[in-house]
């Protein structure tokens, strides 16, 4: 029996919508591909120093407890420790030109008095025996190991304003390269297992060896690598900025009840000017006035007894007023989130103005509070730091291993960049995804111009950036 020729069309039909989804999918790989490539290329640089200065700065505590250790520890526990405004005063009358605006009490009786201070326009930290008054050490605030770290990983040592936004523009391709990255790694065969959740390395050296090495370990510590960056984004500038203020406009950071001394505070100063060891959701907390007139101000002394009896965990760090109408700040961002507080004191009365403690946060603010305890390995011990410093590695085996995979398959005089998509639709659907995430960062945003405006009136208009660049 002969077939019947109407029984041929819906086989036709759905071959060619199979072959058409088929390579629209082609065309989509090839546009996520082209932008996962050129941000790779760019910025994979930046990925490593943020990876091997982070994992450095995760032990922050153990290099520097073993570098300082002369100075952080006492030779030997006294009965009691002298008044802290006693040690001010000495010391101040030891070096002369010296202002003390902090004292850190610590929770480890073997720990000395830690007194922040300026010295001829110097910030420096100066650590007292307790017991006996005298100075074990000074270091200079911008030249200890943990400082050039943190240098490096927020302003890539070279600091200043641009230097922040080129990190913070690299934190946030990095988030893109993450997810663009798991798109190219969903494997087309279902039942694919080696290459996908396993590294082939039957053959070492080779561009499919280097590939596994890529895009196995990306895949594995993709949540980690997310995690990592999103808890990072508070503090950039930009970022970091927007955050803040989505936390504030919906009331998700502080509540107004946490401040005692009027609906509208007299100073617009905020907390993170006038003190240190603030928690960040206490940073823009505004600072009240005390209320003067004649008063004597109280011994540093006595408001570590309010602090005492307010039950704020040491180490909490006690802050000096600034002028007649300051008052003292005494501040902790605990290694233990849920024990952070930040209270503003009177300077003559004692009264407490304001008292925000973790409870007091909204949602908001406590999620990022953990997530900055998550980030700098402070939130479940040594197993956050240990898993901090895997998190570091893969990135920069995952980025070295990209370097290497595209001089494998890079041809001679071309950059060797994915071709083209042959299907506008997937490379406009691409872009539309890449505008949106611009949006939601702005720097991305800024970024996309820049390339697009290169592409348009550069690399369409000269042969020879045109044939480089492919």
């Amino acid at each position: 029996m002969k077939p019947n020729r109407m029984d041929k069309q819906p086989r036709i039909a759905s071959s060619s919508a199979a072959n058409a989804r088929s390579r629209w999918k082609t065309a989509w790989y090839a546009s996520v591909w082209r932008w996962h490539f050129y941000a790779g290329l760019i910025f994979a640089p930046f990925i490593i120093i943020l990876a091997v200065s982070g994992s450095v700065y995760l032990f922050k505590p153990q290099i520097e407890g073993y570098l300082y250790k002369d100075m952080l520890t006492v030779r030997e526990v006294g009965a009691a420790a002298l008044p802290a405004d006693e040690i001010v005063a000495r010391t101040m009358r030891a070096y002369p030109g010296t202002s003390v605006s902090s004292v850190t009490y610590s929770d480890d009786p073997a720990a000395t008095l830690k007194l922040g201070a300026s010295r001829d326009g110097i910030f420096q930290t100066l650590y007292a025996d307790p017991y006996t008054g005298h100075i074990r050490g000074i270091l200079d605030n911008d030249h200890t190991f943990s400082a050039f770290f943190k240098k490096m990983h927020s302003e890539l040592v070279i600091g200043g304003t641009w230097a922040n936004r080129l990190v913070e523009l690299a934190a946030c391709w990095a988030l893109i390269l993450t997810l663009t990255g798991l798109c190219l790694w969903w494997p087309r065969n279902k039942s694919a297992l080696w290459g996908t959740i396993l590294p082939r390395l039957s053959k070492p050296g080779s561009r499919q060896f280097w590939r596994d090495l890529h895009a196995v370990p990306a895949f594995w510590l993709s949540v980690g690598i997310v995690v990592l960056i999103l808890t990072g984004l508070p503090w950039s500038g930009v970022m970091g900025q927007q955050i803040n203020k989505v936390a504030t406009a919906t009331h998700t950071d502080y509540p107004p009840y946490a401040l005692s001394f009027a609906a509208k505070p007299n100073s617009v100063t905020v907390t993170k000017d006038v003190s240190e060891d603030v928690p960040w959701a206490a940073e823009q907390l505004p600072v009240p006035e005390s209320v003067a007139g004649g008063y004597v101000r109280l011994a540093v002394e006595e408001v570590s007894g309010i602090a005492e009896r307010h039950q704020v965990a040491r180490p909490y760090t006690i802050s000096m007023p600034h002028g007649e109408r300051g008052v003292y700040t005494i501040a902790t961002s605990h290694s233990r989130p849920g024990d952070n507080a930040t209270l503003h004191v009177d300077q003559y009365s004692g009264a407490v103005l304001t008292d925000v403690r973790y409870a007091d946060y909204g949602w908001m603010a406590k999620a990022i509070t953990l997530g900055i305890a998550l980030h700098e390995g402070q939130l479940f011990g040594i197993v956050n730091q240990l898993l901090g410093l895997i998190v570091a590695l893969g990135l920069i085996l995952i980025s070295i291993s990209s370097y290497v995979m595209w001089q494998k398959r890079k041809p001679a005089g071309k950059l060797g960049a994915p071709p083209r998509p042959k299907d506008k639709r997937a490379t406009l659907g691409v872009l539309a995804i890449m505008i949106v995430c611009g949006l939601i960062m702005p720097l991305v945003g800024l970024s996309l111009i820049v390339v697009l405006a290169l592409d348009l009136l550069l690399l369409r208009r000269i042969e020879r950036l045109r044939h480089w660049f492919g």
